[in-house]
């Protein structure tokens, strides 16, 4: 039977987080990548898993694992982005925040930049929830049942990612946020370095989210993105522009107030 890209990227989304949530807690190899950056062999299993259920359906399709790199023909109309971890420094200190990213990038002859995200899926294994998108609406799937995701400010709660590297410094730096008696005066800061917090913006649990970073066609990104669009949420990079233009990095916001509000307080740190 044929399966639609929205179902593929949960599918895929799902299997990886049944790897992740098996692989929880037990002993498990690391492999250097960067200073201060790492995988871990539960990050190798689940990007397998997310990327056996994808070409199992379509074996056409380039995919861009972040542990395995590209593979596929070059030029592709299709192209599939996956984070299988996001979260590992938190998943190896055993905190259950992290999140299975997949995402599917659509390219035309018509398409500027770098096409659309037609299908995406990030899964919190944990709390065995899929935040999903079919490019036009976005839902949470909690055993089998779809809920529409409803972006919502009340909590005043905004995530900042705190984590390097900061491109944007010394002209702006999230932590700077922090000393600003304005933000706290008003919002809640929080900080669990995972895009899980993107989809909490979409599902109505964080007001808003703030990253540096240059975030085209990342594979951590795409799918938390595309699920913001998708539910209403207000999405531009840092200056306000559209995302992965001007200033980049990311500004993610439930609605057009907040935006605004957290918009005046970044622009005052130019």
């Amino acid at each position: 039977m044929s399966i639609n890209d929205g179902e593929l990227a949960v599918a895929a989304a799902e299997a990886g987080a049944a790897v992740v949530l098996e692989r929880y807690g037990t002993e498990l190899a690391r492999f250097d990548k960067a200073p201060g950056d790492f995988a871990t062999q539960a990050d190798l299993d689940a990007e397998e898993a997310v990327l056996a259920v994808l070409r199992s359906a379509r074996p056409d399709d380039v995919v861009v694992g972040e542990e395995s790199g590209r593979s596929g023909a070059a030029g592709g109309e299709r192209e599939w982005l996956v984070d299988p971890l996001c979260g590992t420094l938190n998943y190896a200190a055993r905190t259950m925040l992290v999140s299975v990213n997949v995402a599917l990038r659509t390219r035309t002859a018509a398409d500027a930049g770098g096409g659309r995200t037609s299908a995406a899926a990030s899964a919190d294994p944990f709390a065995a929830e899929v935040f999903w998108t079919d490019g036009d609406r976005a839902w949470v799937r909690r055993s089998g049942r779809d809920e529409p995701l409803v972006p919502d400010a009340a909590s005043s709660l905004v995530d900042l990612n705190l984590d390097p590297p900061f491109p944007s410094a010394p002209t702006f730096r999230a932590a700077r946020l922090l000393l600003d008696d304005r933000f706290t005066a008003r919002f809640r800061p929080r900080v669990i370095s995972s895009t899980l917090a993107v989809a909490w913006v979409a599902a109505g649990r964080r007001a808003a989210y703030i990253t540096d970073g240059h975030l085209a066609d990342s594979v951590h990104f795409t799918a938390g993105i595309a699920l913001c669009q998708a539910a209403g949420c207000v999405v531009t990079s840092l200056d306000g522009g559209p995302p992965h233009t001007g200033d980049e990095g990311l500004l993610i916001a439930a609605d057009h107030e907040t935006h605004a509000a957290l918009l005046i307080l970044i622009r005052s740190q130019w």
